[in-house]
């Protein structure tokens, strides 16, 4: 049975201003690992919808509970991101916390506590990381809905400039099909050159030239 976020977390925390934070894009092979920041002001909606994980929500469920969230007077959010070049420099799980970092800051005010998604916190902030968190806390799965959705948007809109990896549909994953359109036309600046599929194409083409 699939576990449903609430705000049981929040509330034991004693504290009033807590920050739910998630990153969305740590397997693709391109584009920025983004992340979200929400903090809830109160814990009683009337009109909340579905607020989930947002890997278990479809496309037009997230986009419901985005608008909602960002438009909602009582809820603060922010969103941060690293670029796939920092994430070459850093490494993914170092980029995914920075992305944490910048999206917690982002947010505006000073966050007394924090929940952060996963087994690892960010340096310098004050919380708690937890395991699945966006199946447990709903200021986590608000968080996981805003990485979610800017990030697919971020890469439907480098879709218009690349259309010819289909960005706007893999979302930067290694599909079989995406794999082939990196063969067929190449890498450009938006690809995580440390990833093996890319940094073995890299490789593969620079022995290739040398031959």
């Amino acid at each position: 049975m699939r576990s449903v976020p609430d705000f049981s977390i929040e509330k034991n925390t004693g504290k009033k201003i807590i920050a739910g934070a998630d990153e969305a894009g740590r397997g693709p092979l391109c584009g920025p690992v983004v992340a979200g920041a929400v903090v809830f002001k109160k814990f009683d909606f009337d009109d909340m919808p579905i607020i989930s994980d947002s890997k278990q929500m479809n496309e037009k469920q997230r986009d419901i509970a985005y608008d909602w969230i960002t438009n909602n007077p009582d809820i603060l959010w922010g969103v941060g991101q690293c670029s796939a070049a920092e994430i070459d420099e850093l490494n993914i799980l170092q980029a995914s916390l920075t992305a944490m970092t910048r999206a917690i800051n982002a947010i505006g005010v000073d966050v007394e506590y924090c929940l952060i998604d996963g087994n690892k916190m960010p340096k310098g902030i004050i919380g708690e990381s937890v395991v699945k968190g966006d199946a447990k806390s709903l200021s986590i799965a608000a968080a996981s809905i805003i990485a979610k959705v800017t990030r697919d948007r971020i890469m439907k809109d480098l879709a218009k400039q690349f259309p010819q990896y289909d960005w706007d549909k893999n979302a930067g994953y290694p599909t079989q099909q995406h794999l082939q359109a990196i063969d067929k036309y190449g890498i450009n600046e938006h690809y995580r050159k440390t990833y093996r599929p890319v940094k073995e194409r890299i490789e593969k083409n620079a022995n290739s030239k040398c031959s």
